[in-house]
């Protein structure tokens, strides 16, 4: 839908009525050819005096223009590189913590349902001994009504 939109007659109008040619780049054009000539001129000298690092240099000059764009590729791949390496640092740390983390989540979770079981035995342990005090207290209630029967009917007797 975009394509079919910038190439339009709507936008090639546009294009046309708003197009300058003042700013187009004249500049490296001509410093582009400067560089040429001066290339093919060390390049004619180096064949005329059979001079190898005349000729390197030959090519040097044609070929500087891209020596600074190739740097900063170069520069911008080797920082790529090092964040890549950073990156990839840092995620297998995370994926380390996160699998200690977990671990750690699953023991403390055991620990815990062990501890809950742990707690109910110990309530239904607390249950059955009250419920034995309880028995008890009440035998002993009863046998001291019976020592105090005992106790009375000795002395009717």
């Amino acid at each position: 839908k975009a394509l079919a939109i910038l190439s339009g007659d709507d936008a090639h109008d546009l294009f046309t009525r708003t197009f300058n040619p003042e700013f187009l780049q004249r500049e490296s054009a001509a410093r582009s050819a400067h560089r040429e000539e001066a290339s093919r001129v060390l390049a004619a000298a180096a064949e005329k005096v059979h001079s190898p690092r005349l000729a390197t240099l030959a090519y040097q000059v044609k070929l500087d223009a891209f020596t600074r764009v190739k740097k900063a590729i170069d520069d911008m791949i080797a920082q790529l590189t090092a964040e890549k390496e950073a990156e990839i640092k840092h995620k297998d740390f995370c994926v380390d913590e996160f699998n200690t983390n977990q671990l750690q989540t699953e023991k403390k979770e055991r620990e815990k349902q062990d501890l809950i079981a742990k707690i109910e035995d110990l309530e239904m342990s607390i249950k059955t001994l009250e419920e034995a005090i309880n028995t008890l207290r009440s035998e002993i209630a009863e046998m001291q009504v019976q020592l105090k029967r005992a106790g009375e009917d000795r002395e009717k007797q």
